[in-house]
């Protein structure tokens, strides 16, 4: 394992920089840490999701998953790093099946809702897009695994499923778009 922090701060990004995982030094405001760090907050998001009422079976898939955030912000962190690979997409996609079987088609759009935990899940899934398009600009002008890019696009996936899911156990049910109130 790497170095321990045994002080928090450091006074080293007074200046505007930050250290990456392979020792060089770029902005705070630079793609690479805004990828990261979006990666993060989407970890963070899910933490919140996990404070909630959420079924075991889900609450386990998402502490999985947010060990592979975490594995995710260090690939990210470290160019040239990797640890995300195709097998955690493929367990993703699994997964996405599995609890997609259950729910009916959709006819409409969907709403933010369904009750606390759902609300969370979709919070954590529009986080999840921000750093799939933070990873994609990164990818456009710097060396980054396409698995990083799919990985984040399944999980967004991943997460609007499960709100559907989390909306209908909770008893709220599905909040639809509804796209004539104006008529």
């Amino acid at each position: 394992m790497g170095n321990r922090l045994s002080r928090i701060y450091t006074r080293t990004g007074d200046d505007g920089s930050t250290g990456l995982g392979d020792g060089a030094r770029v902005g705070k405001d630079s793609l690479r840490v805004a990828a990261y760090g979006t990666v993060d907050e989407a970890n963070s998001t899910l933490g919140l999701l996990l404070a909630a009422e959420v079924p075991d079976d889900i609450r386990s898939l998402l502490t999985t998953v947010q060990h592979q955030l975490f594995d995710l912000g260090g690939e990210l962190c470290i160019p040239g790093h990797a640890a995300i690979e195709d097998a955690d997409i493929e367990r993703l996609e699994q997964q996405l099946d599995r609890y997609n079987d259950d729910l009916p088609p959709l006819k409409d759009f969907i709403l933010p809702g369904g009750g606390e935990a759902a609300a969370r899940c979709h919070i954590a899934r529009t986080v999840v897009r921000r750093a799939e398009r933070e990873a994609v600009a990164l990818a456009r002008a710097e060396d980054v695994r396409p698995q990083a890019v799919r990985y984040l696009n399944r999980l967004s996936d991943l997460l609007f499923v499960l709100a559907r899911v989390l909306a209908r156990a909770s008893g709220h049910g599905e909040v639809l778009w509804n796209h004539e109130r104006r008529r």
